[in-house]
């Protein structure tokens, strides 16, 4: 393993993997993950996990990051979703979660930042992550502004990129320009094959990948999204610095 400062201590990035059930939150922790993105319904990009399925958080044995979101689309919420999101982030600390993740826009395409400072109040005692709604920001610098602001603890990006490898070097100038003020998570796309590269281009300190399965379901089994624990335990070895 390298150094990452010089400081001759080992480096070890964080791995962080996102699921769709306790089951499959379990099998990723197994493999190698550090922390995990707890979510439902991972075919249309996450949302809230069911009320059963976080009674199990605390059963699962690494730090979990609940999503909160409460329908799939866009990411403007009117009062009632509001105040949906809040009684899920109750949820979610009632049952040992270590932090949720969620992000508003409003009409205007920018962070909603009256809404965000609510939520974020509704979240003492949380981590937050400010997720891939970061990503449709026409002014991403303004935007990682604003989430510092507002006292996100973290931001999941692509760089507004398809994927993390193609924004790895938008997300490298999000990090210099964080200055240690956030941590900059990057998310999308990420395998064992392009995770060396993203984090040798970018410095980052954590990763966020599904490492889910290719088959793809029919019937009853359309949009069920699982984790592949091969490509797990690969791309932890891959993270090795």
């Amino acid at each position: 393993m390298t150094d990452k400062q010089g400081s001759g201590q080992q480096y070890h990035p964080m791995l962080e993997i996102c699921v769709e059930s306790f089951q499959d939150a379990l099998s990723a922790v197994d493999a190698g993950a550090d922390r995990i993105e707890y979510c439902s319904a991972l075919a249309v990009g996450g949302l809230t996990p069911s009320p059963g399925a976080m009674e199990r958080i605390s059963d699962i044995p690494a730090p979990c990051m609940v999503m909160i979101r409460p329908r799939p689309g866009n990411f403007r919420y009117d009062a009632s979703e509001i105040a949906i999101m809040k009684r899920e982030i109750s949820l979610a600390r009632e049952h040992g979660a270590a932090g949720v993740v969620f992000g508003v826009l409003n009409d205007a395409g920018v962070l909603d930042k009256p809404t965000l400072k609510d939520l974020i109040t509704a979240c003492e005692g949380l981590q937050t992550t400010l997720h891939r709604a970061f990503d449709q920001l026409s002014d991403p610098l303004a935007g990682l502004e604003q989430a510092i602001e507002l006292g996100f603890d973290r931001v999941l990006t692509s760089g507004g990129a398809p994927d993390a490898m193609t924004g790895r070097n938008v997300i490298a100038h999000l990090i210099t320009e964080a200055r240690n003020r956030i941590v900059i998570l990057p998310g999308a796309g990420v395998t064992a094959a392009n995770a060396s590269d993203i984090l040798d281009v970018t410095g980052a300190d954590e990763l966020h990948a599904s490492c889910k399965r290719d088959a793809a379901g029919s019937g009853y089994d359309a949009g069920r999204v699982s984790v592949d624990t091969d490509r797990v335990r690969a791309l932890k070895a891959a993270m090795k610095r």
